[in-house]
């Protein structure tokens, strides 16, 4: 498949007491983390920090794990999309309107564990989940009082 277009965007973690929380962005029945399409001459992490601002309004992002990123084989119509990791310490979640819509690109946003991340994507974006939760270190801790 000859690939036509690039995309870019982050999987964007919060650390919180339960645990890290993964940020999925839903558009109609399809959830997703940000990202958007690479514009001619721009790079893919640059593209993919304007698309999780854009998309989201989080402008305070830490690539605590490097600026490895995860590219998808091949979908839809010859796309592939990187994929980059970073942390939102702070920093409120808005869905703000798209000029070129006229309205937000997306319908919701959750903050989800790794489980509820697991059920919502599709397998595509299941293994970048996976991927994520690898390079990142993050598991959901045991629940206390309960001995093995």
């Amino acid at each position: 498949m000859k690939i036509k277009q690039h995309s870019a965007g982050v999987v964007v973690i919060r650390k919180t007491d339960g645990g890290c929380r993964y940020l999925l962005l839903r558009a109609y029945h399809y959830w997703d983390f940000p990202k958007g399409l690479v514009q001619p001459g721009e790079e893919p992490l640059t593209a993919a920090c304007r698309e999780v601002e854009e998309e989201t309004g989080l402008t305070q992002l830490e690539f605590c794990w490097g600026y490895e990123h995860y590219e998808t084989p091949p979908y839809g119509r010859g796309k592939v999309a990187h994929y980059y990791l970073a942390l939102a310490p702070k920093g409120k979640v808005s869905l703000p309107v798209s000029p070129e819509l006229g309205r937000p690109e997306h319908h919701e946003f959750r903050w989800v564990t790794y489980q509820e991340g697991s059920q919502l994507l599709g397998s595509r974006l299941r293994e970048v989940l996976d991927w994520a939760r690898q390079i990142s270190g993050c598991h959901e801790p045991r629940p206390k009082g309960r001995g093995l």
